[in-house]
């Protein structure tokens, strides 16, 4: 099945959900560093369970979980950027899903997206006929 692709509307548009699920998953990873050598596999292993689910729910979007350190809460949605697919790239400390980058550069080659296509210039063309 080929993955979803989100034009910045969209990934915007699943912001809210997406925002609640990744909150999740950097709870529960602060939840088991602080757990420490200190508490029983079975705490740690529910614990992971959790986080694995939430991840998935993510995936389910369409969009994918970046961040295995837990500590940024990072966020990919494929999508297509003058015929070539990128990834939109956002971070639970951003307001929006305002950056992207190619498939293999990561968040080092984070680029701002054309205004036109995030639509904030009157008279823009819709996200989806550049960016889908």
């Amino acid at each position: 099945m080929p993955r979803r692709l989100f034009t910045p509307l969209q990934a915007n548009q699943t912001l809210p959900l997406v925002r609640r699920i990744v909150a999740d998953i950097l709870t529960r990873a602060r939840e088991l560093r602080a757990l420490g050598g200190s508490h029983g596999a079975d705490r740690v292993g529910e614990i992971q369970d959790q986080i694995a689910r939430l991840v998935n729910e993510l995936e389910q979007i369409g969009c994918q979980y970046k961040d295995w350190g837990f500590e940024i809460g990072l966020v990919d949605f494929p999508s297509k950027l003058d015929g070539k697919r990128v990834l939109l790239c956002w971070r639970s400390d951003e307001d929006s899903v305002a950056f992207y980058h190619g498939e293999h550069d990561g968040f080092a080659g984070r680029r701002p997206i054309p205004a036109v296509l995030l639509g904030d210039e009157p008279n823009a063309e819709p996200a989806g006929d550049a960016l889908a």
